[in-house]
């Protein structure tokens, strides 16, 4: 824990306080754009005390207004992050063509929305479903930095025979590479369909949950990534995040 009267870099403690990214703070202060206790910062690797207040001014402010944040709803067949040999990544799905029309948003795609668009967050090439893409360092922060602990909803068909003690262990007691995991929310959906609802996000997780309990993943859908849900949105589309959603 960091103590309040130890100096810590000013990029960093922007980034925990959530006003941006580490790699955004560098740019804001490099331009001048950041003020700590009304007094105008520009050196990189600046530190400064927990307590003291940090401020961004109105171009800076403008300047997170305009990214954007995508959600898609990915098909099985194409890769979340990086592209693999033979696969293709969902970022090149966002084009024209695909973005659905949202009565609530009038936003347009722009070719200046793929710069430093990224995914926040994995969904298995093999599974489909919600995937979000941000420029947003908050966004990313919020859905993916080392503590968040934002909900994932998926709805996963099986199958096997699964006793209640099995189920009960899904929930809470398994443990992957050597950790435990966080306690779940699984349950049945319908006959052969479960629903589970995770606060982390470790490789391949709930197909290797399921193997350790005798289960096998027929097919995975992700349906709510926090308070923001996949909705109507067809596979294969996306749309922009609106500035009434929330995460």
């Amino acid at each position: 824990m960091i103590s309040p009267m130890e100096k810590i870099r000013l990029s960093k403690l922007m980034s925990e306080q959530g006003l941006c990214s580490r790699r955004e703070a560098d740019r804001y202060i490099e331009q001048g754009w950041v003020f700590v206790d009304g007094e105008q910062v520009t050196e990189l690797g600046t530190k400064i005390y927990p307590s003291q207040q940090i401020k961004l001014n109105r171009a800076a402010q403008s300047q997170q207004t305009q990214l954007v944040t995508i959600l898609l709803n990915k098909p099985i067949g194409y890769v979340s992050g990086q592209p693999e040999p033979g696969y293709q990544p969902a970022i090149i799905l966002i084009k024209p063509e695909n973005q659905f029309v949202d009565p609530q948003s009038l936003k347009r795609f722009q070719p200046a929305h793929l710069k430093k668009l990224a995914p926040a967050g994995r969904l298995d090439i093999d599974s489909q479903g919600l995937l979000v893409l941000t420029q947003d360092g908050r966004v990313a922060k919020q859905l993916i930095g080392e503590n968040s602990s934002v909900e994932k909803e998926y709805l996963v068909r099986v199958e096997g025979i699964l006793p209640p003690a099995k189920l009960t262990l899904l929930n809470h007691g398994l443990r992957l590479d050597g950790q435990p995991l966080k306690p779940a929310k699984v349950s049945w959906q319908n006959r052969d369909q479960l629903r589970f609802i995770l606060q982390e996000g470790k490789k391949r997780q709930i197909r290797r949950m399921c193997e350790l309990v005798g289960l096998k993943v027929l097919g995975l859908k992700r349906v709510r990534i926090g308070k923001v849900k996949l909705g109507n949105l067809p596979e294969g589309q996306w749309r922009y995040l609106t500035k009434s959603e929330r995460f």
